[in-house]
């Protein structure tokens, strides 16, 4: 099968934003997204920190360290950017003012609860940061991850056995070899990769998946 590497994963999120919506991009895999967004489309990146207008990632050698977003990770501004304080960068997420939040997780269960702060394993260093606000702040939240664990365990499950991030919050799930909708009916096969089956998929993931399926 042709599985999707990160940069692919990546550029089909960014497929399916809309013009004009107002964005957050999780620390990790998420921030990919950003380098995809095609420039004839209008959509505002926030970062929690305080940021409004983010641009892709800077030509190595071309950072400026005083421009960061949430991970730590130098960024771009665009013409028209902006800086705020935390507490109002907050507010916008926790008002209901992001349109889409695209986050990482551990696990997501097919009528959409996320999990994506901590494993319970003892010795885990929790870190929830702010994808509670995000998660239920945002209108909507898609997910990024690969869909098998490295003991290929699905990621994708019936119920998180991980503490929650969320509860039904998650519409859309992209994966290294498909791409879900979850929600109160179930998770449903929007695309898969190249060279996979429906029949193998559901192997892989152990849980009933409906079929919106096409050719990724």
């Amino acid at each position: 099968m042709n599985r999707m590497n990160r940069d692919q994963m990546a550029a089909r999120v960014a497929r399916d934003i809309p013009e004009g919506a107002y964005v957050n991009l999780g620390i990790g895999l998420p921030t990919k997204v950003a380098n995809y967004l095609p420039q004839d489309r209008d959509i505002f990146l926030q970062s929690e920190n305080g940021l409004l207008g983010m641009g892709p990632a800077p030509a190595p050698g071309e950072e400026d360290w005083e421009l960061i977003n949430a991970g730590k990770q130098a960024v771009t501004l665009l013409t028209g950017g902006c800086f705020f304080h935390h507490a109002d960068s907050f507010a916008m997420m926790r008002g209901g003012h992001i349109d889409i939040c695209v986050l990482g997780a551990f696990q997501v269960a097919v009528n959409g609860d996320l999990a994506n702060w901590h494993t319970g394993e003892p010795g885990a260093i929790p870190a929830v940061g702010g994808a509670m606000d995000l998660a239920i702040g945002a209108k909507q939240t898609f997910v990024m991850m690969d869909l098998l664990t490295k003991q290929g365990t699905s990621k994708l499950v019936e119920a998180c056995t991980y503490p929650l991030t969320g509860l039904a919050c998650v519409s859309r799930v992209y994966t290294d070899l498909a791409v879900f909708d979850v929600g109160p009916r179930g998770a449903s096969v929007v695309e898969l990769v190249e060279g996979l089956s429906l029949d193998e998929l559901g192997r892989l993931t152990g849980v009933p998946l409906g079929n919106e399926v096409q050719a990724a």
